[in-house]
This record gives C-alpha cells, sequence and structure tokens, in this order.
C-alpha cells in the first residue's frame, strides 16, 4: 500500500535546531510517522523530548554548540550509543543576523556561515559516513530557504548561507547516490517563528509580505511535516538533489 511508503518505523533520525520552532514540528512529524528521534540543540529540549516520548518514540537530547569542530562527532556518538543507528538527518539549525550591506559586521557573517552551512557540511559528512559503513543508504534534508532563490535585503550572510546549502546538497546527491543516501532540502517561505518575529512586529513590512503570499498568511511550524515526512520515507527513494519549496506560493507570485 502506498501509504506504507511513508511509514518510518524503525528509523532513526537526528534533527538539529530541535527545541523549538520548524525544527520541533518536524522532529514530531518524523516521530508520528514511527521513527525514534535524536534532537541536538544549545537549548532546552526538555519539551519538545516529552512531546515526542508522549509518541510512544524513544528520543533523545544531544546539548551541542553547531559552530564547534567537535560536534558532529559527539553527536554521531551519542545517536549511535543511545538509538543504535541513523537512518535520517535533518539539518535544521540555523541563525540570522540583519543589518545593512555597508554596515554588516564581520562576526555576524562569521557567526552565520558556520551554523547555517559549515556545520551542515560537517554534520553531514559524518552522518553519511555512518550511513555508507550501515550499508542499507539513507536520507539526508537540508532547511533551505526562499533566500536560495532570491536575495533579499539586510541579510547577506544568510543569504549567502542559504544559497550555499542548494548547491551542497545538489552535489552531496551525486556523490552519496552510490551509497543509496537521498538528499534533499525543504526552503520553507515566510514562517511564523522567532527568527522572523521582528517582520513580523513591524506593521509595513508584514503587510508586504502578507500581499505577496498567495494563500494570504504566514506559514506554520507544522506545514512543513508532511514533505519532511515525505522526505524521510521510502516514498522518495527516486528523489535526490532537489530543494523543495513550501511557501504558500511565494515563488509563484
Amino acid at each position: 500500500m502506498i501509504l506504507d511508503k511513508f511509514r518510518l518505523d524503525g528509523k532513526v533520525a537526528i534533527v538539529t535546531g530541535a527545541a523549538r520552532g520548524l525544527g520541533r514540528a518536524m522532529a514530531v512529524g518524523l516521530a508520528e510517522a514511527g521513527a525514534d528521534i535524536a534532537l541536538v540543540d544549545v537549548l532546552d529540549m526538555a519539551e519538545a523530548q516529552q512531546q515526542i516520548k508522549a509518541l510512544g518514540r524513544r528520543c533523545i537530547a544531544i546539548t551541542a554548540d553547531l559552530a564547534k569542530d567537535e560536534s558532529p562527532d559527539l553527536i554521531v556518538s551519542q545517536t549511535l550509543k543511545q538509538l543504535g543507528s541513523i537512518d535520517i538527518l535533518f539539518n535544521n539549525a540555523g541563525i540570522i543576523r540583519r543589518a545593512p550591506f555597508l554596515e554588516f559586521s564581520k562576526k555576524d557573517w562569521d557567526d552565520v556561515m558556520a551554523i547555517n552551512i559549515r556545520a551542515v557540511f560537517l554534520l553531514s559528512q559524518a552522518v553519511a559516513k555512518v550511513m555508507a559503513r550501515q550499508g542499507r543508504g539513507g536520507k539526508i534534508v537540508n532547511t533551505a530557504s526562499l533566500l536560495s532563490f532570491q536575495g533579499g535585503i539586510l541579510i547577506p550572510s544568510y543569504t549567502a548561507s542559504k544559497s550555499a546549502v542548494t548547491g551542497l546538497t545538489r552535489l552531496m546527491a551525486n556523490e552519496l547516490a552510490p551509497y543509496k543516501i537521498n538528499v534533499n532540502a525543504i526552503a520553507p517561505g515566510y514562517m511564523a517563528t522567532d527568527n522572523t518575529k521582528p517582520l513580523r512586529e513591524d506593521p509595513v513590512r508584514n503587510k508586504a509580505i502578507l500581499d505577496r503570499i498567495p494563500m494570504g498568511r504566514w506559514g506554520q511550524p507544522e506545514d512543513l511535516q508532511g514533505v519532511a515526512v515525505f522526505l524521510a520515507s521510502a516514498a522518495s527513494d527516486y528523489m535526490t538533489g532537489y530543494t523543495v519549496a513550501v511557501d504558500g506560493g511565494w515563488l509563484a507570485r
């Protein structure tokens, strides 16, 4: 049955940036589909962990700063030790800094690039080695952005990093295909999260954004659960190297 292909029973998924927002919603969606979850964040994950355990799934919380080089090995070793394998990786953690291009600082550039693209590369590499060794393939899903396709304003490092995520997704798809590892990305539209709070609280920017979205509303984190489960499951086995926009029609406008 086709619906069985969307099941994740017996799978183990790592989700970064999972304490709240998009990461938490996707982690819960994966758990609802049957996966056990390794949550990764620098924030308190107790509430997210409790929510997933209430679904009857195993769930561990790994506190790790993805800007540090030792974090990928820590995440991989703790997941294997406590959950036994790794089948799915969601590189969701991301940060943003806002300032005009002419005033944008080197620190804000480096901080964003360290989390949004360097950490994606390092953790994906560490996890892909495990998946290749396990010999049964796997799924890697990166969180891209509408700024993977557009320039935006006031967020140079964010735009650069998310454009890089799409490029790295394609390269990884090419190189990891022989290991039966699918690599895709999700590009959320304007979502109601902490990252967009300044925009939603600005009446002018908020109206301009909503006027551009055909569906007429900000996305909710739960709007990503369906595509997250699809890309993590056998239903997407012949799909790799693609970035899927979930944007309420923004890019179609």
